[in-house]
């Protein structure tokens, strides 16, 4: 079986193997043949160290992909389904998963340290207990969700991890009153969806902040009403709000810098939204007065802020209606043999996100 694997962390390019084997199966488990999966910043992130993940390992969390072969005790999916892969399941026992907070299970980090494939020179890990830069995954069951038939492997992939995440983070996190102004910071697939999760709620401003023009450009066609360079935000905000700063902010980098950019330009009594993946060794600095002071609200955003699973059906549900574009978040596609080049296309900022199509 083919799969891209990272072989030491710090390393920029990931070799694709013809002699990888996802093991694992029993009860409980489920098979599944990836047909396609989307490139995250996450994955560069563990590639580089900024996420733990042990290695050498495969990446990719945000797959879709059809059922082979299913574990004894295994019910709700069949050899032939269609399923996204879940890569946070909610165990449904825990203390998070009793208070209905089921995105903060950690159930599913149990699966990072338990090696998903096998090579003849020893154990492979998989990026957050899955990893779908491979022709196969093993995963437990509650990973594999089905979905229907007429959602495309291509936008079920999104729907795994990147579009859940963003719109979540609008939808659920910030409950985005209508009306208001808002600013992204930071405009890949994750930030362009928490755009569109904004203009779903009936946010009158809508501004996004990246670096790259090609990216701002593609913001405004997903329902921003202003896109500017990180340098040209405070005139944004000034001539936005009048200079008082944004109702809500999302930072969708995961740097504290950018945090700190963000929680500067929320208004007093604003909210700002935390979604991008940071390093455990990159501290944001607030003071205790303007902590106290501003009352501004700091909500951090783990995987959209909500129930996955109702996330998910509601992702498809506004998908099919015309009310989200996703197909439009695909900019770039390539084969599995080409994964070091969606590296590149995500490293320069060219991409909102690339397909790999297996």
């Amino acid at each position: 079986m083919r799969a891209a694997v990272l072989h030491e962390t710090g390393q920029d390019k990931l070799e694709v193997l013809d002699d990888v084997e996802a093991v694992g199966f029993g009860p409980g488990k489920v098979r599944v043949r990836v047909r396609a999966t989307g490139l995250c910043h996450s994955d560069l992130s563990a590639m580089n160290g900024v996420l733990p993940q042990p290695a050498p390992f495969v990446p990719g969390h945000e797959g879709a992909g059809e059922i082979t072969e299913v574990g004894e005790g295994v019910t709700h999916v069949k050899p032939g389904d269609r399923v996204v892969i879940c890569w946070l399941p909610a165990c449904g026992a825990c203390p998070s998963c009793r208070r209905g907070q089921t995105e903060l299970c950690l159930a599913g980090f149990m699966n990072a340290g338990t090696p998903n494939f096998k090579r003849p020179g020893g154990d492979v890990f998989g990026f957050a207990g899955t990893g779908t830069f491979a022709e196969e995954v093993v995963v437990a069951a509650g990973c594999a969700v089905p979905v229907p038939d007429d959602v495309p492997f291509d936008i079920a992939a999104l729907i795994g991890c990147g579009v859940t995440t963003g719109l979540g983070a609008a939808l659920n996190t910030a409950d985005v009153e209508a009306g208001s102004s808002v600013a992204v910071i930071g405009c890949g697939g994750v930030g362009i969806s928490a755009i569109q999760g904004a203009r779903l709620k009936g946010a009158a401003e809508i501004v996004a902040v990246d670096p790259v023009a090609s990216r701002r450009e593609a913001a405004l066609g997903f329902g921003a009403t202003k896109a500017v360079s990180p340098e040209e935000l405070a005139d944004a905000r000034q001539s936005v709000t009048a200079g008082e700063g944004f109702d809500y902010v999302f930072e969708v980098v995961g740097r504290s810098a950018t945090a700190r950019t963000a929680y500067d330009h929320t208004r007093r009594g604003g909210t700002l939204v935390v979604v991008g993946a940071g390093a455990m060794d990159d501290f944001l600095q607030l003071n205790m007065f303007e902590l106290f002071f501003d009352e501004k609200r700091i909500l951090p955003s783990m995987y959209g802020g909500g129930d996955v699973l109702r996330s998910y059906e509601r992702t498809i549900a506004l998908w099919r209606a015309g009310r989200i574009d996703l197909e439009g978040l695909i900019t770039h596609r390539v084969p599995l043999a080409g994964i070091n080049e969606a590296l590149d296309q995500m490293r320069s900022g060219t991409a909102l996100r690339t397909c790999i199509e297996i």
